[in-house]
């Protein structure tokens, strides 16, 4: 089988996040692009030394702007406008008996829209084959991946001596074909 050094990738097993945390600070410090790093549990610590920054907080808060104003223009539609039932003396807009449904339906809005932004952001939906590069990771292994920079031949070294140095069980090169969002 031929390999394309294009797609040549330098991988580190960990056994504990120290040892890939200080692998990524080492590697950083080295000037190396870090493809992407699998671990069974997030280390935030790595997200931010990466600087991999997610914009679904923000995406979730205009979310949740839209479903609360939606809610409660619903509720001044359905209880003002379109049907208004006088009962008790009360007022038509009675604003305090919206605010435990608004809550919870601005909730509810929230959450299901920041997983459908999320699934189709990741690409995860029924009968899409996934390839798990090495299946450790989805048990108690940390996996780091140094990207086309620490796989040419001059810097490949470096990168395997950083990445044994950091405490890696184990260093293998892999040919990867990463898909680009």
């Amino acid at each position: 089988m031929h390999n394309n050094m294009e797609n040549l990738r330098v991988i580190g097993i960990f056994d504990d996040e120290k040892s890939l945390i200080h692998a990524v600070e080492n590697l950083i410090e080295k000037k190396f692009e870090i493809e992407e790093v699998y671990s069974p549990y997030p280390v935030h610590e790595v997200l931010h030394l990466v600087g991999k920054k997610s914009r679904l907080p923000l995406a979730a808060y205009f979310y949740g702007l839209f479903g609360a104003v939606s809610v409660l223009g619903f509720l001044y539609w359905t209880s003002v406008i379109s049907w208004p039932v006088n009962y008790g003396g009360k007022p038509f807009n009675s604003f305090p008996s919206f605010i435990v449904i608004t809550i919870v339906l601005t909730i509810f809005t929230v959450t299901i829209t920041s997983l459908f932004t999320f699934s189709i952001r990741a690409k995860l939906y029924p009968g899409r084959r996934v390839t798990i590069i090495d299946p450790r990771t989805t048990d108690d292994k940390f996996l780091l991946i140094v990207g086309e920079n620490g796989s040419s031949e001059e810097n490949k070294g470096t990168a395997l001596t950083i990445l044994k140095d950091a405490g890696a069980v184990e260093v293998y090169e892999k040919e990867l074909n990463f898909e680009r969002a």
